[in-house]
């Protein structure tokens, strides 16, 4: 994704060369960056480097007058410091606006990340002074609901991030103190509408999906666990499966994004199918040790219900996504896995057998690991070809490590690690070149 970034940027320098020197005319280079979503006058008004500088020389001198502030607060008179913090913030933020209007976007947007500071340090110092804390956390969520206007207004994914991130806060001190913060979703559909019509924004996106997830996952445990929060949520069994169906949503609908005609979407695209198939090898990796495929077994699994229906909904939606991808196959075959997996584990329910579902569990790990390289190798995608060769010798690794039964089991699965994927490259090499009958 950062290689894109530069990429786009690369482009944009190239087409202000290209009006320079009268090859093409700025229309025409605008259009051109367009298409491949870069923005020409981003890239050329103003460097990178000095953004981060001047947006970071903000966020410091925020710093400085909040401990200033801290430092001297009971000296002040009480109706100078709420005035002042009120000033403050609203001074701040009508420059913000100022500047935005009159066309400097950049010191606007610095500056309401700024009036953003203030506006959170002002809740905080104002509730110290009249002593409002009596629950805690609403502090944070007035002060992420309150960059939100910010952010959809401007569409800018540095202000929602702000407010995204300030959401997260307020979500993890809600599921400490036992409760469901109902009004979390507002935080990342709001993310969702700017990653959708504002600049192109990874981090943003990242952060969105995680907190779809970790909203979504809470609400089940809570559900399940009646009501009862403590201070940290208790994962089901049922949780991880639902888990696995999000990523496998999540990757049915990168291919969906991957087949629009914008190239923001097809970033998006590549983007979240790159952390699907790094959370399935985490998982498999996880998977490759007999403990938690015991710990699996030995599980009563009580909350079936919810776990089969939430199952069958984001099983449903990724095959209407994967239909409509013409990706079908691939991902009905996951699905299956999926569910297959499950009812041999609920069923057998002998944790004995943890071994059994290691071997299997190992093998599938491997097969992946070919399948990356060969999918790396024949679309010329070199991270594919890097997250199979790494799974590989990690999985190598971790056997070597915690040798499945004992060492002439761990030796013959080594035997059988190298037989595979010799047949791999021998498959490979056939495949490359077909005047290869046979060799070695």
């Amino acid at each position: 994704m950062r290689l894109i970034r530069l990429l786009k940027g690369e482009l944009a320098r190239e087409a202000a060369e290209w009006v320079e020197e009268g090859l093409v005319s700025e229309t025409q280079a605008e259009g051109i960056c367009r298409r491949y979503g870069a923005d020409y006058h981003a890239a050329n008004s103003r460097a990178q480097g000095y953004t981060v500088l001047v947006g970071l020389a903000y966020l410091f001198l925020g710093l400085a007058l909040i401990t200033l502030l801290g430092a001297n607060w009971d000296d002040i008179p009480r109706w100078l410091r709420m005035g002042g913090l009120v000033l403050l913030t609203l001074g701040t933020h009508g420059l913000a606006v100022h500047r935005y209007l009159r066309s400097d976007r950049s010191a606007g947007i610095g500056l309401m990340l700024l009036g953003n500071l203030f506006f959170g340090a002002s809740i905080i110092l104002i509730a110290q002074i009249y002593h409002l804390g009596e629950h805690m956390p609403d502090g944070i969520f007035w002060w992420a609901l309150g960059c939100l206007p910010f952010a959809l207004i401007t569409r800018n994914p540095w202000l929602a991030l702000q407010a995204n991130l300030l959401a997260l806060v307020w979500f993890l001190l809600e599921v400490f103190t036992g409760y469901l913060p109902a009004l979390f979703p507002l935080f990342f559909l709001v993310s969702g509408y700017i990653l959708w019509r504002g600049p192109q924004s990874a981090l943003l996106l990242l952060v969105a999906v995680g907190s779809v997830g970790l909203w979504l996952e809470y609400a089940l445990s809570w559900l399940w666990d009646d009501g009862r929060g403590g201070l940290l949520f208790d994962m089901h069994g049922e949780n991880l499966v639902v888990a696995a169906g999000l990523f496998l949503l999540l990757f049915a609908f990168s291919h969906w994004l991957s087949r629009r005609p914008d190239s923001k979407p097809r970033d998006y695209a590549a983007l979240l199918s790159i952390w699907s198939l790094r959370f399935a090898l985490v998982l498999m990796l996880v998977m490759s040790f007999a403990r938690p495929w015991r710990a699996l077994l030995d599980y009563e699994w009580p909350h079936q219900l919810g776990m089969w229906l939430m199952l069958i909904v984001l099983g449903a939606a990724s095959l209407w996504l994967a239909r409509r991808a013409q990706r079908l196959p691939s991902v009905a075959l996951l699905f299956a896995t999926l569910v297959i997996v499950m009812l041999a584990v609920i069923i057998d329910g002998e944790p004995r057998h943890a071994v059994a579902f290691q071997l299997v569990a190992n093998f599938a790990l491997l097969g992946t690991g070919i399948w990356l390289i060969v999918r790396g190798i024949g679309s010329g995608i070199s991270h594919y070809f890097f997250l199979g060769v790494t799974a590989i010798l990690v999985t190598a690794f971790l056997r070597y490590i915690d040798l499945i039964g004992d060492y002439l089991g761990g030796a013959a699965l080594f035997t059988l690690f190298a037989l595979l994927l010799l047949l791999a490259a021998r498959f490979w090499k056939r495949v490359r070149d077909p005047k290869v009958e046979g060799g070695a």
